[in-house]
């Protein structure tokens, strides 16, 4: 069986992410880590979220900085501070034991004078929104010249955000003197477009198998009722789960602070986060979730772009999801780091052949529940 030593990890760096409870190498990690470290040239990794993928750009990226030497090598771009923040707290952890190397993570909605005096320390790796990283390239207050790789990590994510501008700026200013690794659940024509344009002609791709795109580790189910039932049901599952936690996904903003409310007036703890509140607003609404103040967060796509809370035990789709690869994404919050978690869909007869697409599209299958 590998191991993360027979991958060709270092001891030091083994003993940092043990403390993080990854002992056993995901797919991702198994297949993408050995040529990351070996040739580093441009790569396409294709898994769906919570599949361990900030570890399988991570420990090679961090393998290969030469801690000696104080400016920027390598840049990890992501859709959302969120995002940003936990894979730099993840990489702080990695390296532990290691030689000590600067990650800084730069994003919207902070200060931007403050990010730029953090820059001028020591920094190995930059954690960047596209935005925010356009920013700080205008101002000309970050140099990424000694840029050898970059990643973008959720680059299904980050496009339908709207950052393509923004990418095509980054990689066109980096064009020559980097590697480019691309970490999508899906690869869309957008992302097509990225690959033909900004990496090399046959770059290593890596694809988890279908049955392997949404975690095994996952019970996908459903509940078919009529709409005007569909708060009796949803408060029927949730008192079955007792204390666990969870996210409820809605389409809009309306349905999702509607929704919301409905389960404070039951005493459930619970809010809406959508793409109308204020950085402030989200930021209090993600903190008491991460502390467990909050039991449930009700959330649109948008909003829930690169949560990442551990131990959450359900996802709950009020609604049918616009795309299928939203699927996927709403899914992987659950079940992580090897846990097991429920996907649970509330859907009117109208929408059963909705979910047999997703069914097939996603090689999963629906139970249904009484």
């Amino acid at each position: 069986m590998s191991t993360f030593s027979t991958l060709g990890i270092s001891d030091d760096l083994i003993k940092g992410i043990n403390e993080c409870g990854i002992i056993t190498p995901s797919e991702i990690q198994l297949r993408a880590i050995p040529f990351l470290i070996e040739k580093g040239t441009d790569f396409i990794g294709q898994a769906q979220t919570g599949t361990g993928k900030t570890a399988a750009f991570g420990l090679p990226i961090l393998q290969k900085i030469d801690a000696k030497k104080p400016y920027i090598q390598a840049l990890i771009l992501c859709p959302t501070r969120e995002l940003g923040q936990q894979i730099a707290k993840q990489l702080f952890k990695f390296t532990k034991y290691a030689d000590k190397i600067f990650v800084e993570a730069v994003y919207g909605g902070t200060n931007l004078d403050l990010q730029i005096a953090a820059l001028r320390r020591p920094t190995h790796i930059v954690v960047a929104t596209p935005g925010r990283l356009i920013d700080l390239l205008e101002r000309k207050a970050i140099d990424l010249s000694h840029v050898k790789t970059i990643v973008l990590d959720e680059a299904d994510e980050m496009l339908s955000m709207g950052f393509k501008p923004d990418i095509d700026t980054i990689l066109s200013q980096t064009n020559g003197t980097r590697h480019t690794w691309l970490f999508s659940a899906t690869i869309s024509d957008e992302i097509k477009d990225i690959i033909d344009t900004y990496m090399s002609s046959n770059p290593e791709t890596v694809t988890v198998d279908k049955a392997e795109k949404v975690n095994k580790n996952i019970e996908h189910q459903f509940v078919e009722c009529e709409s005007r039932d569909k708060l009796d049901m949803l408060f029927h599952f949730l008192k079955s789960q007792g204390k666990n936690r969870g996210i409820i996904f809605c389409k809009t903003k309306i349905n999702a602070q509607t929704l919301a409310k409905q389960l404070y007036s039951k005493n459930y703890t619970a809010e809406a986060l959508h793409g109308d509140l204020m950085q402030s607003e989200r930021d209090k609404v993600m903190r008491a979730f991460k502390n467990t103040k909050l039991q449930l967060l009700v959330a649109t796509d948008m909003a829930a772009r690169g949560i990442d809370v551990d131990n959450l035990s359900f996802v709950i789709h009020y609604q049918l999801p616009e795309q299928i690869e939203y699927y996927t994404h709403r899914s992987g919050r659950t079940a992580r780091a090897g846990n097991t978690g429920i996907s649970i869909c509330f859907v009117e007869k109208k929408e059963l052949n909705r979910l047999n697409e997703i069914e097939r599209t996603l090689g999963i299958a629906f139970k249904k529940i009484k």
